[in-house]
């Protein structure tokens, strides 16, 4: 049987959609079973399979975010869950521990155990250690050629090197950078700064 010479099925698909549905999901379960149930098809419905090709051959979009991640806590988190919704594929960058020593002062954690960490979330896809603290043109190429990145993702909040020019001045140029909010009232610093001021606190009450 033809498509032209069996309009009324395809007539009664477009009014009776539900009583079709059952049907295909009936020849379905009998084709597994062995028998073999065939419905004649319109042409176009034939080239589906190449459609569904296509769609799935789009390029997946990359974007990088770069931190140092020490005392990893709920904000470093909630920021790497935003970055990845702006892409389909996230690479963290991780500060090495002597940038981190030049521009904030001695890391809390190795290298090793902060790469622990961040790697062991969900939202991240990929990890690039001994990453530098400020986004130079020549590592922002190396992104785009060898990472394949699209975006470079950030916080809302001001990221200023010691000369106090912006960290991510050059992507910014580039017009390859997007912004997530911050989590308000946590980071690494003041979870450190409570613990010495409760030490300072026990100190004091012993004399």
């Amino acid at each position: 049987m033809d498509y032209e010479n069996n309009t009324w099925i395809w007539e009664r698909v477009y009014y009776y959609p539900r009583v079709f549905g059952v049907l295909m999901v009936t020849a379905a379960l009998l084709g597994l079973s062995g028998i073999g149930v065939h419905l004649p098809l319109p042409y176009s419905w034939s080239n589906m399979t190449i459609f569904h090709t296509k769609k799935s051959g789009k390029r997946r979009v990359r974007v990088y975010m770069d931190g140092c991640f020490d005392l990893m806590h709920y904000g470093h988190a909630n920021a790497l869950r935003q970055a990845k919704a702006l892409g389909d594929e996230l690479v963290v960058g991780l500060v090495s521990d002597e940038e981190i020593l030049a521009n904030k002062g001695p890391p809390v954690l190795s290298m090793e155990e902060r790469l622990t960490l961040v790697s062991g979330l969900k939202w991240v896809d990929e990890v690039i250690t001994e990453a530098p603290y400020a986004i130079t043109e020549e590592f922002l190429n190396r992104l785009f050629l060898e990472y394949k990145i699209d975006y470079v993702i950030h916080g809302d909040d001001p990221c200023l090197l010691p000369d106090g020019t912006d960290a991510y001045a050059a992507a910014k140029k580039a017009g390859r950078y997007k912004q997530i909010k911050r989590t308000e009232g946590v980071s690494s610093t003041d979870i450190v700064g409570t613990k010495f001021h409760y030490l300072d606190q026990r100190k004091a009450r012993s004399f």
